[in-house]
């Protein structure tokens, strides 16, 4: 699927979405809602994705336009995770209805841990610079002599 830059109306009418209480971060240059630390749902080109469990997951298949979600185009599709529809963004109250589908599905899910700050490496101390090599001094260009 070729990228598709998030249109910035879509931002306040998937939070407007959200229940109360849910998590959001930016994301590639959208919106996703985090539970829990596990992401149920985000923006994606001029549609939203939603993670679902086995049962709302098909059914959101079901619907015409709907897609398994394969953010590359690659094949390699995210589990449990439907690109709905791009006809979703119209109506704010079956946007609302899937995303709280989703919301419910990531409570399901063991809170994921923070990640430990990286330590950093101590800085590799720069090689030191070699000297300029000599030059050899220039010869004198030798007269030539007249006749």
């Amino acid at each position: 699927m070729p990228w598709v830059k998030i249109p910035k109306e879509h931002h306040p009418l998937f939070r407007d979405a959200l229940p109360d209480g849910v998590a959001t971060m930016n994301m590639f240059g959208g919106v996703a809602a985090t539970v829990n630390g596990n992401m149920a749902a985000g923006l994606f080109g001029r549609s939203a994705i939603v993670k679902l469990g086995v049962q709302d997951y098909a059914r959101a298949l079901s619907l015409e336009g709907a897609e398994k979600f394969d953010p590359m185009g690659n094949g390699r599709v995210m589990s449990n995770t439907v690109l709905l529809p791009e006809a979703i963004m119209e109506d704010p109250r079956e946007l609302s209805a899937w995303l709280a589908l989703a919301v419910a599905h990531a409570r399901t899910l063991p809170p994921k841990a923070k990640k430990a700050a990286a330590k950093k490496a101590p800085a590799k101390k720069a090689p030191a610079k070699k000297a300029p090599a000599k030059k050899a001094p220039a010869k004198k260009a030798r007269a030539k002599k007249r006749r």
